[in-house]
């Protein structure tokens, strides 16, 4: 019989986000199995590397990695680490690898991401949304490079936890799977807040960082484009706040200034608009802009950047 305090742990889109987590929690000790595709061969005979500023060169040389979901195991967590353009095909593969009652965890970014999952999942899973607030990207198949931060905030979305506190319990649970892997991770009481103060920084860095071509230390070292970053995100503040989701006061110029502490970064929309993937154009703004406008509230900065941005991608 498995450990109930050692969970097996799916990790599904084993790129930066789900390779670095992956890894993190093999290192400390938890059966973890890596759904891969294009990478499965090199994965498979060189294993996973991170090249971190925080904790120094990592290896996992054996890899429990999978290119075929019908032969992986059955897991109890499932991380998600894909993009959120890729949701809906990956519903049946979530549900086939998914052990009775497991809980399904989106480390994605948006907002609505949770809600969209959901109708395509089986009733019996959990679903949780994670906000990974950190600053990696892959270099190369299998190669992760991480500059900075790590950390991993859960909240309870749905499934048959029940009550509110079932759910935080679950999402307590999570947390501590990260915490024991040497990781910053705290528990939400409001996921859709969480998400919408996670889009006050990705909504100016990713759209801006695509449109000017620059990474976070040419973005800040200018004043017009940091002006820009700053405005756009009192608008992001604004429609939270329309929502019914406040974000702490001072919370913009505090990423400012965390921003301007980190080393150079090019957010994950700049790596897939420069290998020409989707943009999560819905997710980041189409959805924050529709829940904005539908509480009375417009965000005209935030809703050029969007449509400048669909004009670049469908170019």
């Amino acid at each position: 019989m498995q450990d109930c305090k050692r969970p097996r742990i799916g990790i599904i889109g084993t790129g930066a986000i789900g390779g670095f987590y992956g890894l993190m929690l093999a290192r400390a000790g938890f059966e973890v199995h890596f759904l891969l595709r294009s990478e499965y061969a090199a994965v498979a005979e060189h294993g996973l590397q991170v090249n971190s500023a925080v904790h120094g060169k990592l290896q996992l040389p054996r890899v429990n990695a999978w290119q075929n979901v019908e032969q992986m195991p059955a897991c109890d967590w499932l991380l998600v680490g894909s993009k959120t353009t890729s949701n809906a095909e990956l519903a049946p593969v979530i549900a086939r690898v998914a052990a009775p009652g497991a809980k399904v965890v989106l480390l994605q970014n948006g907002l609505a991401v949770e809600e969209s999952l959901r109708p395509l999942l089986p009733n019996s899973l959990h679903l949780l949304g994670g906000l990974c607030f950190i600053c990696a990207n892959r270099a190369a198949p299998g190669v992760i490079e991480h500059q900075a931060l790590g950390a991993v905030h859960l909240g309870y979305h749905s499934g048959p936890g029940g009550s509110e506190a079932q759910g935080q319990a679950i999402a307590e649970e999570g947390a501590a799977l990260f915490r024991a892997a040497g990781l910053e991770s705290t528990t939400m009481a409001s996921l859709q807040q969480a998400r919408w103060q996670k889009l006050v920084w990705n909504v100016p860095y990713n759209g801006l960082a695509v449109l000017l071509n620059a990474g976070t230390r040419r973005l800040m070292g200018n004043a017009e484009s940091c002006a820009l970053i700053h405005a756009i995100m009192l608008e992001v503040v604004e429609g939270a706040a329309a929502c019914g989701h406040p974000v702490p006061v001072g919370y913009a110029d505090k990423l400012l200034a965390v921003t301007d502490d980190m080393p150079d970064y090019l957010p994950s929309m700049y790596h897939d608009f420069a290998l020409q993937r989707p943009l999560e154009l819905e997710a980041i703004y189409a959805a924050p802009l529709a829940a904005a406008s539908a509480a009375g509230c417009e965000l005209p900065k935030v809703r050029m950047l969007h449509q400048a941005l669909g004009f670049l991608e469908r170019g």
